[in-house]
């Protein structure tokens, strides 16, 4: 089981984020991505439609040969994190506790700002989270829900809509003075570059993916399934890449695109993204 791979899924591509900081700080795991680019945005939906989208995602990738889960979408890790984990009898992860814990620790002023898609924000659960790691922070909530179809559309960067849509979004946060900012969503890191630029240089913006690879590690070793591929243990062991796999539930050609655009160069090079539907 060491050497299996582990499960990741999101809406679409946003999770893509998570994936890479675990390629960054686990370069010897290999991974199974899902990507259900049919019904994205999550953000939109009823909770019980996203524990029952979630359910079918986590039945496929172990049905692959999954050793854990990242549920690496916060909509997701909002509604239906605890839910799943009661259902399947395998190490499953979200990206909601382990960016609060970040956010708490750099907060200066304890003025934290989240935005995140309307059910995450609604769900109250970044909010819960921050105020159990230190009760003294004040959290301010924002749902951006044109995010998502900006990143997916491929409208990053300097595109001035995107800049206008955050502008008017991040207003009533800014009036706040906080001074950390949680992209509540794994798309939101793929707009870094406007986010940060319409908050300013002093408010430091913290990206859940990064925290939830460390977190993942820390599990890994728990349950004893961090993969030794990679590790250098044993002088005469053959090291091997892992193989990632990836999974989409439309539109493979638009996400190989985006994928190429967040990913390490190599990742994709020779891999099929293939296409697995849900009735």
């Amino acid at each position: 089981m060491k050497d299996a791979p582990i499960g990741v899924f999101d809406s679409g591509v946003g999770g893509l984020t998570v994936v890479k900081e675990i390629m960054e700080q686990l370069p010897g795991e290999a991974m199974i991505y899902f990507g259900d680019t049919a019904r994205v945005p999550y953000g939109n939906k009823s909770e019980e439609t996203v524990v029952r989208y979630s359910a079918q995602i986590i039945r496929f990738l172990l049905a692959e040969g999954a050793k854990t889960i990242v549920i690496a979408c916060n909509t997701a890790s909002a509604v239906a994190l605890e839910r799943v984990k009661k259902e399947f009898d395998v190490p499953v992860i979200g990206v909601v506790k382990p960016g609060a814990k970040a956010a708490a620790e750099v907060t200066r002023n304890g003025k934290i700002g989240v935005i995140g898609t309307e059910t995450t924000i609604r769900s109250g659960i970044y909010h819960t989270f921050l105020q159990k790691t230190d009760p003294n922070v004040t959290v301010y909530g924002k749902a951006c829900p044109l995010f998502v179809p900006l990143v997916e559309e491929g409208w990053l960067g300097e595109d001035a809509i995107t800049e206008q849509v955050a502008r008017r979004y991040l207003a009533e946060l800014s009036e706040q003075e906080i001074d950390t900012l949680v992209l509540g969503c794994t798309h939101y890191p793929l707009l870094r570059s406007v986010i940060q630029k319409v908050m300013g240089e002093k408010v430091r913006l913290v990206n859940p993916a990064v925290e939830t690879a460390r977190e993942l590690k820390y599990l890994l070793e728990e349950h004893h399934l961090l993969s030794e591929r990679g590790s250098g243990a044993g002088n005469a062991k053959e090291i091997s890449r892992p193989e990632h796999t990836f999974f989409v539930s439309d539109g493979a050609e638009k996400f190989r695109q985006l994928a190429a655009s967040i990913l390490p160069a190599a990742t994709l090079r020779g891999e099929d993204i293939r296409v697995k539907t849900f009735e």
